[in-house]
């Protein structure tokens, strides 16, 4: 599916668990978000954001990254790409499973987030999602920490969209469990995307991307937890 986006889409079915992609290339020159983001909608509500930061041009874009379960969030990490997001289109992927959740970039891994649900911690497990993708203005936060506002006349603010993927994806059609599943999803199955976790090498690259990329983490950010971290912050979440 391919489209160019001025305001949102939303794609019409809703599903638990899944592997995403997305193939997008975020607009210049403007002060606004784009993002692409699964989500539950309500204010219990669960969501994983893809979002670019407005940007002043020739500063780095920032990637924002959140994930919010049974309604908290709170879970920001922020990444200064090795790449040039409005050059070209690159792949953006959100894997949800029963284990964990972990974001790509052009199948780089940059973020896991585990079920840590029997320490306490909530996981979305249990409530059917949308896919949006969006373009809204942030600017009271977005750009420079809500310093630079946006600019209406550079509008129309475009972002362009190509190759959405969700074939792998339960379609969830009521009830207490999904309809219909697609692509190879039977746990039991070595290859299959829900029981699929980070391997070595995979761990080793998210560090890389963590030492070299990362700007900001909430589990690190002691001005804002000056007692204690949230919990899923002081759990290991692999080996790196």
């Amino acid at each position: 599916q391919n489209l160019k986006l001025f305001c949102r889409f939303e794609e019409g079915k809703t599903i638990i668990f899944s592997s995403i992609s997305n193939h997008g290339e975020r607009a210049r020159f403007f002060s606004d978000v784009v993002s692409t983001k699964i989500c539950t909608g309500g204010a219990r509500h669960d969501e994983v954001d893809f979002e670019f930061l407005g940007n002043v041009s020739g500063e780095p874009y920032i990637l924002h990254t959140n994930i919010f379960s049974d309604g908290k969030g709170e879970r920001e990490q922020q990444f200064v790409l090795w790449f040039d997001p409005t050059a070209d289109f690159h792949t953006y992927s959100i894997l949800w499973n029963p284990l964990n959740i972990i974001l790509y970039i052009d199948g780089t891994p940059i973020r896991v987030f585990k079920n840590n649900e029997a320490n306490g911690v909530p996981f979305p497990t249990r409530q059917p999602v949308h896919v949006f993708a969006s373009i809204w203005n942030a600017e009271e936060w977005a750009t420079q920490g809500g310093r630079v506002k946006t600019d209406w006349s550079e509008a129309p603010f475009v972002a362009a969209y190509r190759r959405f993927d969700a074939t792998s994806a339960c379609v969830w059609q009521g009830g207490a469990s999904p309809a219909r599943c697609g692509g190879d999803h039977l746990p039991s199955s070595a290859s299959s995307w829900m029981a699929q976790r980070l391997d070595w090498w995979s761990w080793m690259t998210l560090n890389w991307v963590r030492m070299n990329y990362m700007t900001y983490d909430y589990c690190a950010d002691r001005k804002r937890y000056p007692h204690a971290f949230p919990t899923e912050c002081i759990i290991p979440i692999g080996r790196i």
